[in-house]
């Protein structure tokens, strides 16, 4: 049992914070912020205005600042904590699974000291914007942040395309409609997809339809603000010819290298990309 009679287990905590609403926090997230030895949090103002707003008193507890910039010295004083028997409590900064955040530095010291890791499940961006998507949730696919460069988050998305489930991607403002134009040339104009914008928060919009459809609505925006989820829906499913197959590799051998064509065509027409390579090369013999 993670909480008795009050008493915080030794081990480290990960409470995931809201990632708007400051209510979307759980109970047993609180009883932790509320009972923990020590503290460790990415930024402690917030923690601190999360804490107000509950009425948690830090007491003659510590909140230490736990970043990347600071993680290699400070990493060291927490796990000594929790090898004198200490509870602590890292707060993560925009709820979990702690993507792009130094808790996932710290998870993985405590684990290879031998020391328990909890977690105190809570907001996630990534299963909120599944839920209000419409796409399949039965299977689903995590990708995170695509390159930021265009050829490579092309690369990127195309090594993704065999994958016959809903795919979730983070993306920033300043990179979400040449992102989504990208993913129109990879994976089609038609794909369904679902892009969500401030998640929990009082702006939150849904942008739902087909890739095109969605490209259009956003792209025709004066400002872009907000973070983004993509949430993309599974491939389409398609009667392709051995012939349709030849003529779009044709047509990108004009002016593509044998691999690079071979990727482009296996995205397009979600098939196995050795294969295509093998039919690009005998096309090139002919």
């Amino acid at each position: 049992m993670l909480i008795r009679d009050g008493k915080i287990a030794t081990g480290l905590h990960i409470v995931a914070t809201p990632i708007g609403a400051a209510r979307d926090i759980t109970l047993r997230s609180l009883d932790i912020l509320a009972g923990a030895d020590l503290l460790a949090a990415e930024d402690t103002r917030n923690t601190r205005r999360l804490m107000d707003i509950h009425g948690i008193k830090l007491g003659d507890r510590r909140l230490l600042a736990y970043h990347d910039h600071n993680g290699v010295k400070v990493r060291p004083q927490i796990i000594e904590a929790l090898q004198c028997g200490a509870s602590v409590a890292y707060v993560s900064d925009a709820g979990t699974p702690m993507v792009a955040d130094p808790g996932f530095d710290l998870s993985r010291a405590v684990i290879a000291e031998g020391l328990p890791v909890f977690s105190a499940p809570g907001a996630s961006a990534v299963l909120a914007a599944l839920c209000v998507s419409g796409q399949p949730t039965d299977r689903f696919f995590f990708a995170g942040f695509a390159p930021s460069k265009s050829s490579a988050r092309k690369k990127f998305l195309a090594e993704l395309a065999m994958i016959p489930s809903t795919m979730i991607f983070y993306e920033s403002p300043k990179r979400i409609v040449v992102s989504l134009r990208d993913m129109i040339d990879v994976y089609g104009s038609d794909r369904a997809v679902s892009v969500c914008r401030e998640l929990t928060k009082k702006f939150e919009e849904v942008f739902r339809g087909s890739l095109s459809e969605v490209f259009q609505k956003i792209e025709m925006r004066e400002s872009i603000k907000g973070e983004f989820v993509v949430v993309l829906g599974p491939p389409l499913a398609q009667e392709i010819s051995q012939s349709d197959i030849d003529n779009a590799l044709l047509e990108a051998l004009k002016i593509m290298h044998v691999k690079s064509a071979a990727v482009e065509i296996a995205a397009k027409f979600s098939l196995p990309r050795k294969e295509i390579y093998s039919r690009a090369l005998v096309l090139t013999k002919k």
